[in-house]
């Protein structure tokens, strides 16, 4: 795709030369002959590079140049000046302008200087488009949240994405610690720079030292060449080092002197490489009692908790699972080429009841796979595992003697799918996870007590109180 470049000069005669000038070198160039025009030019066409006159009458080559870096920062502006006006063309400079050109204008300098505007504003364009899909991926999948509690993670994103402080994440698995770590990657100064994640519990520790300091030739059999680690080759970047607390205590005392001295030493090497690194690790694990036990150094522990982060179970923010439900179902709707609208009422009731032992990575694999079994374009009780549909019950929560002339079961049976139905306001899906049997089961039982559902579904605003309760 050619540049376009805006040529901004009340002489006619100055601006037809340099138009043609830059088009004989490929450029697309249009023309402006005075500041306002050239402001509705720049509303209405994405420019690389606008080249302005300094002195115009009506709106000034500094006024154009305020306008520009306020509506469309990512444009390259080049002043020219007469010579007696160069002070007014540094003082521009200092406010945001590329560069400036003085008359007679040069033509190899105005070459030069054009090419490396439109480089600049080309790689601004590419760094921002960028960004805004590395912040959208990254702020959406597994960390969308309206709970209070996902709000205050969001917050200390934005609080210390800039700052290259060790971060420590705690949380259970599946509750998305490596997409908190990508985003305080993606949204600070490191973006560009490598985003490195390595599992410690995945990977023997021998396995890992090399992994992540890398060797020399010959420094093991079958070191045949030299091997960059993970810590060179996320320099200036980020490295994600997951479940932490698996490091044995011998590979801890490695990292630490990392911390300290921040440069590493390959494995059979002895030259020390300086490292510039954000390190964030992340545990399951209760480091407080893993220090106790001998089995994690408390030094380092220091090191890696400058900043913590405590995600929550998705058991703990319920109330995100609907908005979680809808982006997977988009998702999956949209990998596997299936137009699925939502959810039925009763699907999404096991949904919330359900307690998510596998929290926003098993909520994920569910909803996929409902997308991929349901023949609708409503996901239905049906589509969802069987795991969903259960709750188990704890029976120390019933305290009551059997009378002496004992029960019948039937009846008593019968009495708690009356009062689960009752109480789920005939929901079924609700009802079951009341009982903790799974939907088809409340169906056959229901069926089998002549149950009918619509006995127990309210009017808008009404609760349902049937008859004999």
């Amino acid at each position: 795709m050619e540049a376009t470049i805006l040529v901004v000069d009340d002489e006619k005669g100055q601006r037809e030369i340099l138009k043609a000038i830059l088009e004989s070198e490929g450029y697309d160039v249009a023309t402006a002959a005075c500041g306002i025009d050239a402001v509705e030019a720049v509303q209405k066409n994405n420019f690389d590079l606008v080249l302005s006159d300094l002195k115009m009458p009506g709106m000034s080559g500094h006024e154009l140049l305020k306008h520009i870096l306020r509506e469309r920062p990512g444009v390259s502006v080049v002043i020219i000046t007469a010579h007696g006006s160069i002070d007014s063309a540094v003082e521009s400079i200092r406010e945001g302008a590329f560069d400036y050109l003085t008359k007679p204008i040069d033509r190899e300098k105005l070459l030069i200087i054009a090419k490396k505007a439109v480089e600049k504003s080309r790689l601004m364009s590419e760094n921002f488009l960028l960004k805004q899909q590395l912040e959208k991926k990254f702020r959406i999948e597994g960390i969308i949240g309206s709970d209070s509690k996902m709000r205050d993670i969001f917050r200390m994103i934005k609080k210390v994405s800039g700052s290259s402080a060790t971060v420590l994440i705690y949380g259970e698995s599946g509750t998305g610690k490596e997409l908190i770590a990508k985003a305080l990657h993606y949204t600070s100064p490191r973006s560009m720079k490598p985003f490195m994640a390595i599992n410690c519990a995945a990977i023997p520790e021998t396995l890992l030292e090399t992994e992540l300091f890398g060797y020399e030739k010959g420094a093991f059999t079958g070191a045949y060449a030299r091997n960059t680690g993970l810590f060179e080759a996320a320099d200036g970047g980020t490295i994600f080092l997951d479940e932490i607390g698996d490091m044995s205590v011998v590979l801890q005392a490695k990292l630490l002197r990392v911390l300290q001295e921040r440069e590493i030493r390959r494995v059979g090497g002895s030259s020390r490489i300086k490292v510039d690194v954000r390190i964030i690790s992340a545990t399951n694990k209760n480091l407080d009692a893993e220090i106790k036990n001998g089995r994690f150094r408390e030094d380092l522990f220091y090191r890696l908790n400058v900043v913590a982060f405590k995600l929550p179970a998705l058991r703990d923010r319920k109330t995100d699972i609907p908005d979680l439900v809808a982006y997977f179902i988009r998702l999956y709707g949209e990998s596997l080429g299936k137009s699925i609208k939502g959810v039925s009422d009763d699907a999404m009731n096991l949904l919330m009841n359900y307690n998510w032992p596998g929290n926003v990575r098993q909520l994920e694999a569910v909803v996929e796979s409902a997308v991929l079994l349901s023949d609708a374009d409503v996901i239905g009780v049906d589509s969802l595992p069987t795991e969903i549909m259960t709750r188990p019950i704890t029976l120390g929560n019933f305290d009551f003697e059997l009378p002496e002339d004992g029960i019948s079961f039937e009846d008593f049976e019968r009495e708690m799918l009356i009062k689960a139905m009752a109480k789920s306001n005939g929901v079924l899906g609700k009802a079951a996870g009341f009982l903790g049997m799974s939907y088809r089961t409340l169906q056959y039982r229901l069926n089998k007590f002549g149950i009918i559902k619509e006995s127990y579904v309210a009017p808008k605003g009404i609760i349902a109180k049937p008859k004999g309760l």
